[in-house]
């Protein structure tokens, strides 16, 4: 788990506002920042320097070895441990196990995903700060850690006021 860490957040009312103004926090030199947005915001990811997730290939990896896992499961039960003569049909029928193979492709890939996307949030987080009550309705938020590159405080809390921000909290722990 993470180690809670204490910085400076620019609260705002307007999602324009907040969307340009990541961008200029990104600007400033800040990487370790992040956003805090009640809904999806379009363009949010490339205003932080969000850089896409590893998941999806988690994802395809962890299908392709169920789909291993289900021919080397089908090919051993029907040819090696039960071989059963049925009308003339070979021992290995390929057709025949096509929804087994489907149905484990699609089970390892899905529970590789949230797998995935638990590890790389850094979930479960227990009891997690709260920086304002309104984040998760209608507030937006740039947080800026203490352990980020160039933080100062007046700087930040001077550079959240420039950039829009209605409120600016200091946060003990995040």
């Amino acid at each position: 788990m993470a180690k809670a860490i204490g910085g400076i957040a620019g609260i705002f009312l307007k999602e324009a506002t907040v969307l340009k103004a990541a961008a200029r926090v990104r600007e400033s030199g800040f990487v370790k920042f992040d956003a805090i947005t009640p809904y999806p915001v379009h363009g949010m990811e490339e205003a932080c320097g969000i850089k896409r997730s590893t998941i999806p290939y988690v994802a395809f990896a962890a299908g392709c070895t169920g789909l291993m896992a289900a021919l080397a499961l089908v090919w051993y039960t029907s040819v090696v441990d039960w071989p059963l003569n049925i009308g003339g049909k070979p021992m290995f029928s390929l057709p025949a196990f096509i929804p087994i193979m489907f149905e484990l492709t699609v089970l390892f890939a899905a529970l590789s995903s949230v797998v995935a996307l638990f590890v790389h949030a850094g979930m479960p987080k227990v009891d997690p700060p709260v920086i304002d009550k309104d984040l998760t309705c209608h507030k937006f938020a740039i947080f800026i850690p203490e352990n980020d590159v160039g933080y100062n405080a007046d700087r930040v809390e001077k550079l959240l006021r420039e950039l829009g921000a209605d409120e600016v909290k200091k946060v003990a722990e995040y």
